[in-house]
């Protein structure tokens, strides 16, 4: 399997990754892989999903060098099981990764507001290999990973109606 690269490695980023929802054995290995990649102070909380039985969701904050989202996303990948989304921003901008079992995964060039940018090549690919206006609404859409959006949008969601839970100060 190929790995994922940014030519921007000596860049400090820091980043977010979100695991929707994970198999319980595999909650150590992606610990460890997290932590071989951004070090030992991404700290990893898992909680059970309401939306999977038996799987654990995650948020995790990390800082590390240009190119740690793409390592994180590569590394993940080959877990098929998994449903996450790697988000790396430095002072330009940054990537964002999504990744489902049936889509695969989703690589995007985002501004600094996070929104996704389409370059001339891309723009250049839908409208040469589109047909009609329904076709190139489609390219688009899966260009800008609307499909992956979509797909996730019930996992983000989902925490939502889970009660609040107090804590004394």
């Amino acid at each position: 399997m190929q790995r994922l690269i940014t030519p921007s490695a000596q860049i400090s980023v820091r980043g977010l990754l979100t695991i929707h929802s994970a198999p319980s054995a595999l909650r150590r290995h992606i610990d460890w892989a997290i932590q071989n990649i951004v070090g030992a102070d991404a700290q990893v909380n898992w909680q059970p999903q309401s939306l999977m039985v038996g799987t654990f969701k995650t948020k995790c904050h990390w800082r590390g060098r240009g190119g740690s989202g793409a390592e994180i996303a590569s590394t993940l990948r080959s877990w098929h099981y998994l449903n996450f989304e790697v988000l790396e921003e430095n002072e330009n901008g940054g990537e964002l990764f999504r990744f489902t079992p049936e889509l695969g995964l989703h690589r995007a060039v985002t501004d600094v507001s996070g929104a996704v940018l389409l370059n001339e090549y891309v723009l250049n690919t839908v409208i040469q290999s589109a047909f009609d206006d329904d076709s190139i609404r489609q390219a688009l859409e899966r260009a800008m990973g609307t499909p992956w959006d979509l797909e996730l949008e019930k996992f983000r969601s989902a925490g939502m109606a889970e009660p609040a839970r107090l804590h004394a100060i």
